[in-house]
């Protein structure tokens, strides 16, 4: 078993990466940049680092990471989600230098990273993709020619975009003329390549996940699935597992591809294999090689602590659990509570936190790193929490969260937190039929009173009283 592990990323995660090395035994090392340096994992763990002033540089420097972890005696880093989970350098780094990296290969990470070699290996496993180009795009006028052949609307990429970057919808030539130097410059600058790739566009599809976990033995399971058809511009807001949509037979399907999907490229550790589904059609996506966001709610319905699995398998032993041994049970929603101004254009809004305590009860779980007088800082994701809800039915997981959203108190910041419980509230989502396109189709649900309960009034009032006398 490893003894400890170095954690090279910030926030909740690293938050929640601590807590299993605590559960487990492991020394945790924590790593911060100056706005970080009362963050909550600094506190929580064994040891922390300082990496330097810049906000940004220390937490993407694979080369410095390894060797801190070297230096303080660490035999893994686990990267989280974001910064470098997905870079093949720091994987490929660690094992140069003898750390295990707590994921997938190098290797992996790379064919998986690189969209068009990703198709190429399900193509070659059986497992359905989207019509489109058979490899990078060498022009724009290939770019057309692939979009005349199998028909607008099409997908523009880049071929080592993620997080929602680096994608354009283009409904016609005239676009695709217009959004295809726009999407190379955008690639270029946030992932350092300016390969792209066409895809046929599956016009309001479901977007469905489906997390595995593979050992080094050759076993591979699947944990079920998420819907995280509820998203804004490609970004996920409201997550659900297991998808209210899908019928056994289809929950089966998708589950059997992505372990087919897995074995495939000889995976290893925790995964997710994305799908679109558009009626009866599903199509292979991408394969995010790290722990997701949204792993939490997986956790909650199959009783699967998927972080403490993910360093089991790295320290070479098998899977806890067989295919059969898992089952889901009731129904998870995770609230992805944004430090962001829903009313105007989800405007971020970082700031100091003048009160904070997080809801309670049955079945609610928060994931998070933020408290009652922090600092969020502006050079980082605007996610500051993570609200999930369980319960047994899918109409109590949604009372429940509504529940939650009102019991939990966030001031001194916008966030989310109010738009979601009109989500909530709205009877297509409340019937369980709903696609990618909810929420541009629902302008209206941004509509909400933001009108307070005098208590709350009262305590935002103290909360301002104290933090200006100094109290």
């Amino acid at each position: 078993m490893l003894k400890k592990i170095l954690i090279a990323n910030r926030g909740e995660i690293a938050v929640r990466i601590v807590r299993a090395c605590a559960e487990m035994g492991i020394r945790s090392v924590a790593i911060y940049t100056d706005p970080d340096r009362y963050g909550l994992h600094v506190k929580r763990a064994d040891e922390a680092y300082f990496i330097g002033d810049d906000p940004l540089a220390g937490y993407l420097d694979p080369r410095r990471l390894v060797n801190l972890a070297v230096e303080t005696g660490c035999d893994a880093i686990h990267p989280g989600y974001g910064f470098l989970s997905e870079n093949a350098d720091l994987a490929r780094i660690c094992a140069e230098r003898g750390i295990t990296f707590i994921g997938p290969s190098a290797e992996v990470i790379a064919r998986m990273g690189d969209k068009t070699a990703a198709r190429a290996s399900m193509i070659a496993a059986g497992v359905p993709v989207t019509p489109g180009s058979d490899g990078n795009l060498k022009d724009l006028d290939e770019a057309l020619s692939v979009a005349a052949e199998i028909g607008y609307p099409v997908m523009l990429k880049a071929t080592s975009g993620g997080g929602g970057r680096g994608i354009r919808r283009c409904d016609s030539a005239e676009d695709l003329r217009q959004q295809y130097p726009r999407v190379i410059s955008e690639a270029t600058k946030a992932f350092g390549s300016a390969e792209v790739f066409l895809e046929k566009c599956i016009v309001d599809p479901k977007h469905i996940e489906v997390q595995i976990l593979a050992d080094s033995q050759g076993n591979v399971v699947h944990l079920f699935e998420r819907d995280c058809s509820i998203q804004r511009r490609n970004q996920k807001l409201i997550e659900i597992a297991p998808s209210p949509q899908l019928t056994e037979e289809q929950r089966g399907y998708v589950g059997e591809l992505a372990v087919k999907a897995a074995q495939a490229v000889g995976y290893e550790n925790a995964g997710t294999v994305e799908f679109l589904l558009a009626g009866n059609e599903v199509y292979f996506m991408e394969m995010n090689t790290r722990v997701q966001v949204e792993h939490t709610i997986t956790e909650q319905i199959t009783g699967v602590d998927i972080v403490r699995e993910q360093i089991r398998v790295a320290s070479g032993l098998p899977l806890s659990y067989r295919q059969e041994d898992i089952q889901y049970r009731g129904f998870a929603i995770q609230f992805r509570i944004n430090a962001e101004d829903p009313k105007n254009d989800f405007l971020p809004s970082f700031g100091r936190i003048t009160r904070y305590y997080a809801p309670g009860g049955p079945g609610v779980r928060t994931d998070t790193a933020i408290y009652s007088g922090y600092t969020i800082p502006p050079y980082f994701d605007s996610m500051c929490l993570k609200l999930v809800v369980w319960a047994l039915t899918w109409e109590e997981a949604l009372n429940r969260g509504s529940r939650a959203l009102a019991d939990m108190r966030l001031q001194g910041i916008k966030n989310t937190s109010l738009y979601y419980e009109q989500i909530l509230q709205h009877p297509q989502f409340r019937k369980g039929d709903f696609n990618t396109s909810f929420v541009p189709s629902h302008p209206e649900l941004l509509n909400y009173s933001e009108k307070r309960r005098p208590r709350e009034v009262a305590l935002a009032i103290a909360a301002a009283m104290a933090g200006y006398t100094g109290l």
